[in-house]
This record gives structure tokens, sequence and C-alpha cells, in this order.
């Protein structure tokens, strides 16, 4: 029982918003210095653990080449090419983006997308580049680190809720290797895929409609920092004036 106090480290790390990989760590050695493993132990199973899930770590070879172009122009012309289609609001694209990466992680191409290969570089400066046009002019940073916000958001939750429709998934079949191992049943992968499918309707049809809301969100506080503004401009204009 006293092995899961390495959960409580995880909780506390989070909680004090530490950084996240040295939060697992230190909760990964906690946990195997509590089950009575040596720091040799420990140490192998570390590299165990990250041999046996290399695959993870292979989004780091695409960081070169998105950097190299994003230094060519990636982001300006995303902007340029969504600044284009006026009628395409924040919440709109997001929310067509939400779709399409439910749909493609519903077929098992769940590499396609991700904040490092599709929303840092694409999705986030397109969603701002919307904003902008709809405001006529920059976002204040606040506003920006939202519409980055949601624009992360709606990559996670499309992936997270449409990947467990695809019957071939890690995650798919986790759960029947342990029930049909451990409790001596007979489970398909295709039956929880299917069951997955209620659930990623409900969740795009949820963060749908929250999507559709930033637009609102957007216009309100937009007016807020407009007139914020003025009184400053009007403040400053009357201390002129004093002097």
């Amino acid at each position: 029982m006293i092995v899961l106090l390495g959960v409580l480290v995880v909780i506390l790390g989070f909680a004090t918003r530490r950084n996240p990989l040295l939060v697992v760590g230190v909760a990964g050695i906690v946990t195997g210095l509590l089950g009575k493993m040596s720091p040799q132990e420990v140490l192998a199973s570390f590299g165990e653990s990250f041999a046996s899930a290399r695959s993870v770590t292979v989004f780091v070879i695409t960081l070169p080449v998105i950097g190299l172009l994003e230094r060519y122009g990636l982001q300006e012309q995303a902007r340029t090419l969504i600044g284009r289609l006026g009628k395409l609001t924040t919440g709109r694209f997001l929310t067509l983006y939400l779709l399409i990466r439910q749909l493609t992680a519903a077929v098992g191409l769940t590499s396609i997308g991700g904040p490092a290969q599709s929303v840092r570089p694409l999705i986030a400066p397109m969603a701002e580049a919307a904003a902008e046009t709809k405001a006529g002019g920059p976002l204040p940073q606040k506003l920006r680190e939202k519409v980055r916000s949601h624009a992360s958001g709606a990559d996670t939750i499309g992936v997270f809720f449409g990947e467990d429709c695809f019957l071939a998934i890690g995650s798919i079949l986790l759960i029947t290797g342990f029930v049909n191992s451990t409790y001596d049943q007979h489970l398909e992968p295709l039956h929880l895929a299917m069951w997955a499918i209620p659930s990623a309707i409900c969740a795009f049809l949820i963060h749908g409609a929250r999507l559709l809301n930033l637009d609102r969100q957007l216009e309100r506080e937009l007016a807020v920092a407009a007139a914020e503004n003025d009184l400053t401009a009007h403040a400053g204009l009357r201390t002129e004036d004093a002097k």
C-alpha cells in the first residue's frame, strides 16, 4: 500500500506546477524505492520502459523540419491563408479541426497531428489570424494565449476520444488482453471500439459547442479591452492638458 505514495508525489507535483517530466521521474524513483527495488533496478526499469516505448519520442525527429519551415514563413503563410476566409471564425475553424482530428484518429492516424507537429506551426497561428481578422487588429497577449490553449485543447480532445474508435489502438488491445487473461472472458477489440463511438460523438458535440461559444467570448473580451484602452487614452490626454 505504501507504494502508492508515488501517486501522491504526482498529485503534489502537478498541484504546485512543477516540471511534468521531473515530477513523473521523481514519482517513478520513489515508487521503485518504496517497492524495495535497488537504485540499479530502478534505473534498469527506466531504461527498459524507454526502449519498449521509444516510438513515443519519434515526434522529436520532426522538430528540426518544423523549425526550418517556421523560419521560412510557415506561420505567416498560414495566417495569410486563414485571413482570406473572412467568414471562418476562430470557433468554427477549431471545431472543424476537432472533427478532422477525431475522424483521422478513429482510423488510426493519430500521428498526423499533435502540439508539436501541427498545433504550434499551423493550427494556433491560423486560429489567431481568424480572431485578428474579426477584431480588425492584433490580439492582446491574454487573448492570444487563450486562443492557443483552445487550439491545443481541440487537438488533445479530438485524438483522445477518436483513437479509441480504432480497434487496433494500444489502449484497446491492452484492455482486451488484460480482461481476457485475468477474468477468463472473451472480449473482442471491435466491441470496445463500437462502444467508444457514442463517447466520441458526445465529446465532439460538447467541446464543439464550447469552441463555437469561444467566438462570443472573444468578442466580449475584445470590447472590454477596447474600452480599457479608450479610458487609458482619455486619461493620458487629460494629464497632458493638466500639465
